[in-house]
């Protein structure tokens, strides 16, 4: 009955765990920005030029949905407004809406009552988008591109020119197998006065909740990275409480959701101020304010940005910024979370099933920790051995704990038994569950992953419940192979006898992976159970 008591202690420290995890992202007290001086003028002097919303709060004209240019690659379907070059859709081609439909994936979007949008723009005394001047209306040489066959890249420039004959071109450049896209200004001053411009980029989403709850415990809000802060969450409620005004050394800014994110990232050699405002029509914007560029006359100036629009893919994001790959959160386990991911990849890529990957996983931790397994079910077994002892222990010495403490520590120093011994595995077994759950949780590639036969997605919850019925029964079959120690109170035996049906009744809503690990992790339990004990009896011990 011991192990089952430590089955039960990880399921409630489980459970607890998603508690607090859930507590944190929908009650816990906002984190507090400290601002310095210089970032809050740095707000104070830029936040009225970025297009956000006008002096009485009122939300800047979001750009229209007519005359929208089309760009298609073999990962993204975009659409791009003439008026500021703002990104107003974008579906990733690869990524299904939903299992059984050929819609795409659809992140970005302008419709109805929900805008998601990603806006770009020169700011500053000479910019040609603020909310004060309004926005660039470009001309583009047709209203719609493909990447072509054989082709690695794309570009598509959009080009304005200003009454003062200077000519501004924002090129979008597309690559192959890629969800990043270069944004580059190239602005020729062909005037008799200098210029002064700054770049912007800016991701605007309207509120709306996360679906999230307490077994999946998603987040939907906005993210940074800064010099200082690696990586920071940045919801919507810290938007509402105060504007961010960041000032670092490259830096990003991203606006996430469940395996799916969209990230501004500026130049990483560059000063950029990372802001956040939220509009009175409840608007919620995260972006950055370059460097200012002096242009002298008759010289032509460059300016680029990243911006990335796709799945939570490490390798893809890595590529972009050493910290980006950091939205995908695996929570305080991440040192743990990401050797996981890692042996889950590297098992797929030769199996070519998530599923069997994760049973693959389940027999490596389980193979791994089974020298602790094994010392853990001696140490109990010899715990069982001396419980005849220990009662005539308790009988001889009575209320004197002092004595009845004396004189287990000398009958387990004799009889060379560790108390603790069936611990230590319940120690790292607890950890190694919490970081497979936030990797199946977070990992994207497991969207849509199917397993066989009824298990179309591993990534939510069996459909007819039958792998948590399975998983119920196991531990079942496992309670019924440990012997109940004479000593148990009657209330206790009652209350591990329920154990199966309480943890199936939480697995049922558990990720189908997550529940596929714990099912095959039973069945493995139960086989190394009756090698253990069959060899322990062997040597006379039951």
């Amino acid at each position: 009955m011991e192990s089952q008591r430590n089955i039960l202690l990880i399921g409630l420290l489980f459970v607890s765990y998603l508690m607090w995890t859930q507590w944190q992202t929908d009650k816990a007290p906002k984190p507090a920005t400290a601002q310095t001086v210089t970032q809050t003028n740095a707000s104070s002097q830029h936040s009225a030029d970025v297009p956000e919303a006008d002096i009485s709060g009122t939300p800047v004209e979001l750009p229209a949905t007519t005359n929208l240019i089309s760009v298609n690659t073999d990962q993204l379907d975009i659409k791009i407004s003439p008026v500021g070059g703002d990104i107003v859709y974008a579906a990733l081609v690869e990524h299904k809406r939903e299992i059984d439909s050929n819609d795409p994936f659809v992140i970005l979007d302008q419709q109805n009552e929900f805008t998601y949008i990603a806006q770009s723009g020169l700011i500053g005394r000479d910019g040609i988008d603020s909310s004060a001047k309004g926005r660039a209306t470009y001309n583009v040489q047709a209203s719609s591109y493909s990447l072509a066959d054989g082709k690695d890249t794309l570009t598509v420039p959009f080009t304005y020119t200003a009454d003062n004959g200077v000519t501004y071109v924002k090129t979008f450049t597309f690559t192959r197998g890629q969800y990043d896209i270069k944004v580059d200004y190239s602005i020729n001053n062909i005037s008799a006065a200098p210029l002064q411009v700054q770049m912007y980029g800016q991701i605007k989403q309207t509120i709306k909740e996360s679906e999230s709850s307490m077994m999946m415990p998603t987040y939907r809000g906005g993210a940074f990275s800064t010099q200082d802060t690696r990586y920071e969450k940045y919801n919507f409620d810290d938007m509402a409480d105060k504007n961010l005004a960041k000032v670092t050394l490259g830096g990003w800014a991203a606006m996430l959701q469940h395996y799916f994110v969209s990230a501004w990232v500026p130049p990483a050699t560059d000063s950029n101020t990372i802001f956040t405002s939220l509009s009175a029509g409840g608007l919620a914007n995260i972006g950055f304010r370059g460097a200012v560029y002096d242009i002298a006359p008759g010289a032509t100036q460059n300016i680029s940005s990243q911006f990335y629009v796709g799945p939570k893919n490490q390798k893809a994001l890595s590529a972009i910024s050493e910290t980006l790959n950091l939205v995908v959160d695996y929570g305080f386990l991440w040192w743990l979370a990401i050797p996981i991911h890692w042996l889950l990849m590297f098992y797929q890529s030769f199996v070519g099933n998530w599923g069997v990957a994760i049973i693959l996983i389940t027999l490596t931790v389980r193979g791994g920790l089974y020298p602790l397994t094994k010392k853990q079910y001696t140490s109990m077994a010899k715990m069982r051995n001396l419980q005849p002892k220990l009662t005539e222990m308790k009988e001889r010495f009575g209320d004197d704990r002092q004595k009845m403490g004396q004189a287990m520590m000398e009958l387990y120093k004799k009889e060379k038994v560790n108390p603790m011994g069936g611990c230590l595995p319940i120690l790292l077994q607890m950890p190694i569950f919490i970081a497979l759950y936030w990797v199946l949780l977070e990992s994207y590639e497991l969207r849509h992953a199917p397993f066989m036969l009824w298990i179309t997605d591993l990534s939510v919850q069996d459909p007819y419940y039958v792998l948590p019925l399975l998983m119920g029964l196991s531990m079942f079959l496992m309670q019924k192979m440990q012997p109940v120690a004479p000593t148990m109170d009657p209330m206790q035996v009652k209350m591990m006898q329920w154990m199966p049906v309480i943890f199936t009744v939480f697995f049922l809503w558990f990720p189908a992976g997550l529940v596929l690990y714990w099912l095959v992790g039973n069945l493995v339990a139960i086989t190394q159970q009756k090698i253990i004990y069959a060899g322990l009896e062997k040597n006379g011990i039951k």
